[in-house]
């Protein structure tokens, strides 16, 4: 069996170097992340692990240009996201990266449609299209059937599925997703994993944020944190991935 981490990489999405993020904490400086190297290639499964306090919350968030490096060089997709202005980060967050979080973030009052549509309207999609791209992605993770229906009217993992829709409407460079099995029983988070398994077949860049091994292991390349630094970054071999999948 060919080990598809062998493959030619794509382009280089993410590339951060020696990266540091200090916080302050009332009299207290903490040091988050202290000098991170780490690329990303184009169609790349990235599981990103850690313990409480490894720094992975503020790696999620440098990834998802949700905060600025302290120091260090951040580039997405080559263009350097220090020097980016606000609204140039509001439209890398909105059309480069789809986000799926652990508690779902959906509108409650909306149904599953016009969730999904939301960061098409921010985008300026007329109607129509918005409509169109909506449906596709909802039916790309096998909720062609639910559109009409809000939250409440959802199990935890359609829920979560609505999330992952959104998250693709815009064919994103990356699906960043914190903790997205988080809030799902055991049989529900293996679902959702083999959504993510599907879209990274199809040529989707995946980057999970999890502490969670049984999640991990779905990707072809886990980084560990541990106090602020990378502590490993290794391939996953395809032939343990296969037999990992293999019923007891």
């Amino acid at each position: 069996m060919t080990n598809r981490n062998l493959r030619p990489k794509g382009n280089l999405v993410i590339d951060i170097e020696d990266v540091t993020k200090r916080y302050q904490m009332g009299e207290e400086i903490v040091q988050a992340l202290r000098g991170v190297n780490l690329q990303i290639y184009r169609n790349e499964y990235v599981a990103i692990m850690g313990p409480s306090g490894s720094g992975k919350s503020t790696m999620m968030n440098m990834l998802g240009c949700l905060d600025t490096p302290t120091s260090g060089r951040y580039e997405f997709s080559g263009k350097s996201v220090s020097a980016m202005s606000d609204d140039e980060l509001a439209s890398i967050r909105n059309k480069e990266i789809g986000f799926v979080f652990q508690s779902f973030n959906l509108l409650p009052r909306s149904d599953s449609l016009h969730n999904v549509e939301l960061p098409l309207i921010y985008a300026g999609i007329s109607s129509d299209d918005r409509k169109v791209k909506a449906k596709d992605a909802l039916g790309k993770v096998g909720l062609a059937d639910r559109a009409g229906h809000k939250p409440n009217e959802l199990s935890g993992g359609q829920r979560q599925r609505v999330a992952i829709a959104r998250a693709l409407v815009n064919n994103p460079s990356i699906i960043l997703a914190d903790e997205p099995t988080g809030a799902l029983d055991t049989k529900t988070g293996e679902e959702i994993m083999e959504i993510f398994e599907n879209l990274y077949d199809q040529g989707n860049t995946i980057i999970v944020v999890t502490h969670e091994e049984d999640v991990a292991r779905h990707a072809r390349r886990i980084v560990r944190l541990r106090d602020g630094l990378i502590e490993s970054d290794k391939l996953v071999d395809e032939d343990v991935l296969a037999k990992q999948k293999q019923p007891a």
